[in-house]
């Protein structure tokens, strides 16, 4: 987390339209923040009388909502700073509204015992711009084979355990997974792939994949996998999250689920709210993601699922690649997609087509994951972290990848119009980005 210094003087935000889904609140208002957390919340117009020491921004009619927070992001640190290092995410990360972030385990070394888990949060604090928090590694090295000091991690301060990118294929293995992190009440996130269906695949199988020669991987490989993982959840009763569903078929599996009352939750990245299989073009390996974008109708299946939050959280999905492991033939490019600074406007881009209401939207990168991990972020209330962004809701941009901040530059993004402008960045009451 961030270093605990604040602006020592109180601060008013006034003249914006305030969108916090935790109190369900879309309209006109103000926030007072006083050493590092939201003072007060004023609804209307009229902020009333403030004294003299109180610095006065004038929001201008800017939406005013809570600190992003993304819960699936990679870092290459430690042992693959060139990639990207937490410096350069927590910057990107300020310049897109993000004010928190849980970075993956499989690092090097991965993130299997509490040592590491110390590491990241000590560099987190010395760094002192946004929160940054740690997911434990599942298994040992992320190898599916032995489960990893999970008691001891959640002590030392991880949010949840996740072997990341790798499924788990050992039934037994996972089962003991989710029991002994059952008895922590520690959360369990799961990448839903069939490992010998997925195996090679460069793309979603079908036509468009037959078309350019690309190996491909079937959306049934994600039902399949699912569907144990939640046979699992029922024996152990233990907290599933769904890590990235990005499938028609899928999410009829998880819809049932969720009716029988099973303790799961799932989420969806920005790649394949935005994008189908089609927008890979000629072999594109910026648009290379994992899992591999699907087609249409999945997506606007997907699309569907977050209108009506049976996908809950959405996450960038941040996974910073080298020019060196993007420029090969589509096949052979390493898969991910840098998001951080990107993961706002394009979320906005369905408040403006007019498929999701702008504050369910907001949910979604809000106080459904900070209410999922626990956090008292994500919220515009009394008392509550003052961890704000300040966007020009109708603002347009042009994604220039080569002008983001991240260190890698492999956004699908790229060249792409967008509307959502961050003005500023606020986290525990000091301007991060912006101001």
């Amino acid at each position: 987390m961030s270093p605990p210094s604040h602006a020592n003087r109180p601060t008013a935000y006034a003249h914006v339209r305030l969108v916090d889904p935790a109190s369900g609140y879309d309209g006109p208002g103000g926030v007072i923040v006083t050493g590092g957390v939201i003072a007060d919340v004023i609804r209307g117009d009229d902020l009333g009388a403030l004294s003299k020491d109180v610095e006065m921004i004038d929001g201008r009619g800017a939406m005013l909502l809570p600190g992003l927070i993304d819960i699936r992001v990679k870092t290459g640190e430690p042992g693959a700073e060139p990639k990207e290092t937490l410096k350069s995410a927590a910057l990107a990360a300020a310049a897109g509204g993000v004010t928190t972030i849980v970075v993956q385990p499989d690092t090097h070394p991965v993130m299997d015992e509490p040592s590491v888990v110390d590491f990241i949060l000590r560099r987190a604090r010395d760094i002192g711009l946004i929160n940054v928090y740690p997911a434990g590694a599942a298994t040992k090295g992320g190898e599916g084979q032995r489960m990893a000091e999970i008691g001891l991690m959640h002590e030392a301060g991880c949010l949840y355990v996740t072997d990341a990118d790798r499924p788990i294929t050992d039934s037994k293995v996972m089962r003991r997974v989710l029991a002994y992190a059952k008895a922590f009440n520690v959360l369990v996130a799961h990448r839903p792939a069939d490992p010998w269906l997925s195996a090679g695949a460069a793309a979603s199988e079908g036509e468009f994949a037959s078309r350019m020669g690309l190996p491909g991987v079937p959306a049934i490989a994600e039902k399949i996998m699912l569907e144990r993982d939640l046979a699992l959840v029922e024996l152990t009763g233990a907290r599933l999250l769904v890590d990235q569903l990005t499938t028609a078929a899928a999410l009829e599996s998880f819809a049932r689920a969720r009716s029988r009352g099973l303790p799961v939750t799932a989420t969806t990245s920005i790649n394949h709210l935005s994008f189908n299989e089609i927008d890979i073009g000629d072999y594109r390996t910026f648009c290379k993601v994992e899992p591999p974008l699907r087609s249409e109708d999945d997506r606007q299946a997907v699309i569907d699922a977050v209108a009506s939050g049976l996908i809950s959280v959405v996450v960038s999905a941040h996974a910073p690649a080298p020019a060196e492991d993007k420029r090969l033939p589509y096949d052979e490019a390493a898969p991910g997609a840098v998001g951080l600074q990107t993961l706002l406007p394009a979320l906005l881009t369905f408040h403006h087509e007019g498929r999701i209401p702008l504050i369910d939207l907001i949910r979604t990168v809000t106080s459904a994951p900070a209410d999922l991990l626990g956090l008292p972020a994500g919220r515009l209330a009394k008392g509550a972290p003052a961890d704000l962004v300040l966007c020009d809701l109708n603002a347009p941009i042009l994604i220039n990848a080569d002008k983001l901040i991240s260190k890698s530059k492999n956004s699908p993004f790229d060249g792409r119009r967008l509307q959502g402008k961050v003005l500023r960045t606020v986290v525990d009451g000091r301007t991060v980005f912006g101001g």
